[in-house]
Formats: C-alpha cells, sequence, structure tokens
C-alpha cells in the first residue's frame, strides 16, 4: 500500500513539473522591454465659473436638530475659483529622441504632463496631438538615447495567445500583468474606428496607454479601457491595434491633425428578421436609415434602405466594420460600393469626401458655438436645422456631437449622431431648455431620456452621479 500510496505522489509531481514546464516564462521580455514602459502624472487646472457657489448640504431629514443650522449658515460664496484635478497613466516610448504613445484621455485637458522614466529620470511632456475616435495620443519629452519599444503586427495575433501588459495601475509603477487574447476585432459602443483587440489580463486605472506584448517582446496593443460594473478589473480589457495607433501618431506628428474618409450616411446593424424582410439570404451589410444631403453617398446615388455589402474589396460584415473602413479610406479616393437594392445587388462608385476635424465638426454650420462636454452627462449636444428636421420627420430633438469618455452618457450608452428627443416626460427642442432640465435634477437621481438612433426610439436612463 506504502508503494502505491508512493507511486501516487511521484506521478502526481511529474504532472506538475511537465505542467509548469509549458508556463512561459516573462522574466526575459519584462528585463529587456519594460524600460521602454513610462508613467504619465497629469495636473489638471480647472476655473469655477463667477457667481455664487453653494456648499454641498448633508443630506439629512427636514425634522432633523440640524438641518436648519446647516441652512442657515452655510452660506454661499463667490467666484470664481480655481482647483487642480491629478491622474495617472501609462505610455511607452516610441523613438529614441522622446516621441512616446499613451492613450488620448490620459492627458487631454491637462495643464502640466511628467514622465517618469524607468530609471526614476522625470520629464515635462507636450501634447504633439490626440484623436478622440481612437483615443490615441502622442506627446514629446525632451530626451535623447532613450529605450524603445519593437513594434509588433496585431493581424498575426491568435486568439489564445500569451499577452503581456506593465504599466501604472493605481500609481504603482512597472507593474506586469499577463493573460491571453481572448477576442479579435470587438466592436465597442461610441468606438467606431477601433477593432479593439480583447484580452483578461488585469488591467485598472492607471494602466490606461500602456503596451500590450506578445511573448516574442512586441507592442501589439495600447491598453486603453476595461468593462466593469464595479469600476475595477473583472477580466475585459481592450487594447488598440499598434498598427491603428502608429498610423494615427504618424498624421499626428506630420499635420497635427488626423485625416478621415467619410461617404455621410447613418446606418443601422443588419438582423435576421431585416435580412429576411430585405431578401438577403443571411444577415450582413448595414443598412442606410439616412443619407446626407449633397454628401458624396448622396451624390453617387446610394439611398435609404439600401444594404452597402461591399466597400472596394472588403466585404462589410457587421456595420460596425463600415465606419472603420470607410475611415480609414483616403479623402477624394473613388470607391466602388456594393448594395442591396430591391432585391438585387448594385455597383455604386463613391468619391470619398473628408470628415471635418472635431473642433470644426462641431462649428461648421452657420458659425455654430462649438458645444461644451462639461455638463453633469459628458454630452456636447447641438441645436437641429429646420431642414435636419424636416428630413427626419421630427419637430424638436438635439443632436450629440460628441460624448465625453467614461461618462455618465456614455457608460448608459448613448452614442454619437443619437437624437435626444425628450427628457423623462418633456420634449426636448433648444440646449437651453435641456441644460435647465439637468440643472434640476439632485445627486444620485435617475432620469430618462428618449433617443431616436436611425429608425429606432427608445428611453435610455442613467443616474445623475454630481
Amino acid at each position: 500500500m506504502q508503494k502505491f500510496v508512493l507511486l501516487c505522489l511521484l506521478f502526481i509531481s511529474s504532472l506538475n513539473i511537465t505542467h509548469a514546464k509549458e508556463l512561459p516564462d516573462f522574466t526575459g521580455l519584462v528585463e529587456e522591454y519594460g524600460e521602454a514602459v513610462v508613467n504619465i502624472s497629469t495636473v489638471q487646472t480647472q476655473q469655477i465659473a463667477g457667481g455664487q457657489i453653494f456648499p454641498e448640504i448633508p443630506n439629512l431629514p427636514e425634522d432633523s436638530p440640524f438641518f436648519e443650522f446647516f441652512r442657515r449658515y452655510m452660506q454661499p460664496f463667490s467666484g470664481p475659483r480655481k482647483y487642480e484635478s491629478k491622474s495617472l497613466g501609462s505610455g511607452f516610448i516610441i523613438s529614441k529622441d522622446g516621441y512616446i504613445l499613451t492613450n488620448a484621455h490620459v492627458v487631454e485637458s491637462a495643464n502640466e504632463i511628467t514622465v517618469k522614466l524607468n530609471d526614476k529620470r522625470e520629464f515635462s511632456a507636450e501634447v504633439i496631438g490626440t484623436d478622440r475616435k481612437t483615443d490615441v495620443a502622442l506627446i514629446k519629452i525632451d530626451a535623447k538615447n532613450l529605450p524603445v519599444v519593437t513594434q509588433g503586427d496585431p493581424d498575426r495575433l491568435k486568439v489564445g495567445e500569451w499577452v503581456v501588459a506593465i504599466g501604472s495601475p493605481f500609481g504603482f509603477e512597472n507593474s506586469v500583468t499577463a493573460g491571453i487574447v481572448s477576442a479579435k476585432g470587438r466592436s465597442l459602443a461610441q468606438e467606431n474606428y477601433v477593432p479593439f483587440i480583447q484580452t483578461d489580463v488585469a488591467i485598472n486605472p492607471g494602466n490606461s496607454g500602456g503596451p500590450l506584448f506578445n511573448m516574442r517582446g512586441e507592442v501589439v496593443g495600447i491598453n486603453s479601457q476595461i468593462y466593469s460594473r464595479t469600476g475595477g478589473f473583472m477580466g475585459l480589457s481592450f487594447a488598440i491595434p499598434i498598427n491603428v495607433a502608429t498610423d494615427i501618431a504618424n498624421q499626428l506628428k506630420a499635420h497635427g491633425k488626423v485625416s478621415r474618409g467619410k461617404i455621410g450616411v447613418m446606418i443601422q446593424e443588419m438582423t435576421e428578421e431585416l435580412a429576411e424582410s430585405f431578401g438577403l439570404s443571411k444577415a450582413q451589410g448595414a443598412l442606410v436609415v439616412s443619407v446626407e444631403k449633397d454628401g458624396p453617398a448622396d451624390k453617387a446615388g446610394i439611398e435609404i434602405r439600401d444594404v452597402i455589402l461591399k466597400f472596394g474589396d472588403k466585404a462589410i460584415e457587421v456595420s460596425s466594420d463600415l465606419p472603420r473602413i470607410v475611415g480609414n479610406t483616403k479623402p477624394n479616393t473613388k470607391v466602388p460600393v456594393q448594395v442591396w437594392r430591391n432585391g438585387t445587388t448594385k455597383n455604386i462608385a463613391v468619391i470619398i469626401g473628408e470628415m471635418p476635424s472635431e473642433e470644426g465638426e462641431r462649428s461648421r454650420k452657420q458659425g455654430k458655438k462649438i458645444p461644451d462636454t462639461s455638463n453633469r452627462l459628458g454630452l456636447a449636444l447641438s441645436e437641429l436645422a429646420d431642414g435636419q428636421k424636416k428630413q427626419l420627420g421630427i419637430e424638436g430633438g438635439l443632436l450629440v456631437e460628441e460624448v465625453q469618455h467614461a461618462g455618465v452618457a456614455a457608460r448608459a450608452g448613448i452614442r454619437q449622431g443619437d437624437i435626444i428627443l425628450g427628457f423623462n416626460n418633456q420634449d426636448i427642442k433648444t440646449i437651453r431648455q435641456f441644460n435647465q432640465l439637468l440643472e434640476k435634477v439632485e445627486k444620485g437621481r435617475n432620469i430618462a431620456l428618449l433617443i431616436k438612433r436611425g429608425d429606432m426610439t427608445t428611453f435610455i436612463t442613467m443616474k445623475l452621479e454630481r
């Protein structure tokens, strides 16, 4: 019996040794390439507008003996006043002379940016450019002969492959976490221009902007965001493919902005029910629900209810493929587009237009004021022109020009291009009306916005945090 037990223990031990040999060793990768990963800290100075500012009264019942005290003696103070907010992120060096890639949301609106290297040296950084649509930023420090990363090919990544992240979660510098590629080409809400790499690598606040390495020590992505119901890591992390980020960085370095193609359509996902009603054999393509007047698609002859099946030589499997492919197409290029119309395919040549810059897009119509994203929901809104309302068959409504990254509205699922028709039980017609209603809502209360998205109208609820 003792011999049998001994043999079993030896067998189990041999299995453990064999298993241990199969696990990857990350030490060499970290030692060789970790030096090119940096910690980024920012300071943002914000000014509270002038006027009276009321301190927040504690949440006390009106019959409490302290309620009258706070109501009477907590007096308002006069603005304007300034205060500083600080944040942390990560990045990685892509050139020996100090160019660094990170996330746009890490450095956006920062008044001061400090980059700390692996050897503890610190440098002030300047922003070369940011691109909100991909959440990529290029910054620069004044230094020479810096360690740099090696860039890999995300297309060669395989689902199930080991990957490693290095960054500064919660300010803990040079933290290393590992996992596998969970999926490729993921589309996320409000992120139409990035085919994300999904991993189960532990990513937390402070990791944003850091590199995702493959086992050859090559950077294949920028760790950008997580899916979480708690605010912490839950096993779903998303990285921007490095080839997407590099293209953005090259444009920012050369021109200070990113040029994207556009055809001027609003689209909807094809479901099996829609495919059947349109006579398609399977759910594929992007259903056109709106065509911009005098835009590239309109001039080429694309119509509402067309289903875009191919753009150039690329098939549109799901609707989210189209914005990414069009955006990556050089403006003024003539592209053949295959559409499904009235039960048959039709080829249409479209001359690609150029998407306005982020600020230009918000201010292009008749000197319209650039919308402000400082409201409590993180939305930039604009009022619809009479022609737009007539085309959409609505009497009022506000166009969502921009959704602030990680804001209340973004987490609730509001997207750029949505039209807000109602606020709780009231129809919305002006920005002033919307802001007045929003200001009256107390912290912690839920609101419901009536949203028009393509042909769909639905209520989206959200809780106000501040």
